[in-house]
């Protein structure tokens, strides 16, 4: 088969396009033809060396769609979609014609998603569902900020909570796009000002004072001291990354007084058959239209790989999808 593979670490120039043997099914793994395998800025820092767990050589590529095409017969020939902390940087991944996983990996693909449509998802909601869902519990009433809503994860966190029945407040430099599943989701938008109180101060003016229950902060660093001053006495601030500085100053006085608790939520950390988990649970949500993921910016063939990882590296709005 024909696959995407890195010797070592670098930009979007240290990929190769190579010839390597065909995965084998069996010993409890099947093996997938990919359709479709969206490219994540995850995907670009693990290129660049920024995953320490990443064992080279390897083919990258975490989310992925296509068609069982060996292991057990009640799977083949079954569309599905997956993601996985492991997929691309202990296993090879999905930046490849065929890609092998774990049989308990697999995940049936809702009919309503396209290839295209359903490899973009995996990491986005993945962790987007085990931040809002798992660590923060968001409930019905509640109200939470989401930073980053413009972005992927952001965009569906703004969808889960707003399906859990939580008003959503987006936050960032520029508003999602109307056309965006992000904008729908979201009942008002802040823009995002990292030299002044402002984003705090205007998310007490819309929650009467009391500031959001909750804060999925899926930028990190710049904006943690606002994500700090957003939340409610007793708040849950939930933090996936960090952007532009990995340490900030907390005011411990003002964090015990106003009780609030602090949590990691890491992707990285969900195999691949521990986030088809989380897919299936979210499946018929995106079988209803309920939930819809970014839309796919720009489309790559598999030789054009190196393209696409500079694409997203230059922050390509929207989503960007190899078809091996």
């Amino acid at each position: 088969m024909r696959a995407l593979r890195f010797d070592r670490f670098g930009g979007p120039d240290v990929l190769e396009v190579a010839d390597v043997p065909d995965p084998v099914a069996g010993d409890g793994f099947a093996v997938i033809a990919v359709k479709a395998a969206s490219v994540n800025p995850s995907d670009v820092k693990n290129v660049a060396g920024a995953m320490e767990w990443t064992i080279l050589p390897r083919v990258p590529g975490r989310d992925f769609a296509g068609v069982v095409v060996a292991g057990p017969p009640e799977w083949v020939g079954l569309e599905v979609w997956g993601t996985g902390g492991d997929i691309g940087f202990t296993l090879d991944g999905s930046h490849a014609q065929l890609l092998r996983v774990p049989v308990s990996a697999l995940a049936r693909k809702p009919a309503a998603l396209s290839f295209d449509e359903a490899s973009a998802v995996g990491v986005n909601f993945v962790v987007g569902w085990v931040g809002a869902v798992e660590t923060a519990a968001v409930a019905k009433g509640e109200t939470i900020a989401v930073f980053g809503v413009s972005g992927g994860v952001g965009g569906a966190v703004a969808q889960i909570a707003r399906s859990l029945g939580a008003r959503v407040i987006g936050v960032d430099l520029v508003a999602p796009s109307a056309s965006t599943p992000a904008a729908a989701a979201i009942d008002e938008f802040v823009p995002f000002d990292a030299e002044t109180p402002a984003t705090g101060a205007e998310i007490r003016r819309l929650t009467a004072g009391r500031g959001a229950q909750v804060v999925y902060d899926a930028v990190g660093g710049v904006t943690t001291p606002a994500a700090l001053a957003c939340l409610a006495q007793r708040g849950r601030l939930v933090v996936i990354s960090a952007v532009g500085t990995r340490t900030v100053e907390i005011d411990l006085v003002d964090l015990y007084h106003r009780e609030l608790r602090v949590f990691g939520a890491d992707s990285g950390k969900l195999d691949a058959s521990a986030s088809a988990a989380r897919l299936s649970l979210m499946a018929p949500r995106f079988e209803t239209g309920e939930f819809r993921p970014l839309p796919v910016a720009r489309h790559f063939e598999l030789a054009q790989s190196d393209r696409a990882y500079q694409a997203v590296a230059e922050h390509t709005a929207g989503r960007v999808v190899i078809r091996p």
